[in-house]
């Protein structure tokens, strides 16, 4: 990857919040089809949840897990940042631990808008290059956070599952198999 500019990844990061922060709208929760916020630059995203991460995909956790459909994410999560642009948001919760839960959102976003949340992410580090696509990990507490970019889609993924980055390996493949079948295996920007 080529290097990128410290001063713009931060420039960039803060831009990205502040225009966070002013975005209202819906949560975009479960498979109901969440609603435009004023300025959203997202293209919908038409796949319904469980076209995006089938059962099969979760079920390498060795749990069995059902959709939240009453889910709406905590204001400033990259969750609820990609509901307001108009893509999807999907919760699913174990039925064998209810404190276990995997959180998927996906957003169809502008070339330019990829291009900054990529920089912010390099910035911060953690590039996991068996994603197949530009990817990123990090672990906050026991929280771990998964981003892909299969252009022009953000996929982020997160869960106490993923304690490293292999271990959102299965949700990252089976969303991007959903929304980009033919996803480039050479990861770009």
């Amino acid at each position: 990857m080529p290097p990128r500019s410290r001063t713009r990844a931060r420039t960039v990061a803060t831009l990205a919040t502040a225009a966070a922060l002013a975005l209202t709208g819906c949560a975009g929760g479960g498979d109901r089809t969440p609603s435009a916020s004023p300025t959203p630059a997202g293209t919908p995203v038409s796949q319904r949840c469980a076209e995006l991460l089938p059962p099969d995909a979760l079920s390498v956790y060795g749990q069995t897990f059902a959709l939240d459909d009453a889910f709406t994410p905590a204001e400033g999560s990259p969750a609820a940042t990609i509901a307001d642009q108009r893509g999807r948001v999907c919760r699913y919760v174990s039925t064998d631990a209810d404190a276990t839960t995997v959180t998927v959102a996906v957003a169809h976003l502008p070339e330019k808008s990829l291009t900054n949340l990529k920089d912010a992410l390099y910035e911060r580090g953690g590039s996991v290059p068996t994603y197949d696509v530009e990817g990123y990990f990090a672990l906050d507490g026991e929280q771990g956070r998964a981003d892909a970019f299969a252009d022009p889609y953000w996929i982020t993924a997160e869960s106490t599952l993923f304690t490293e980055p292999g271990g959102a390996q299965p949700v990252v493949d089976a969303v991007r198999a959903a929304v980009q079948p033919t996803a480039s295996a050479t990861p770009t920007g």
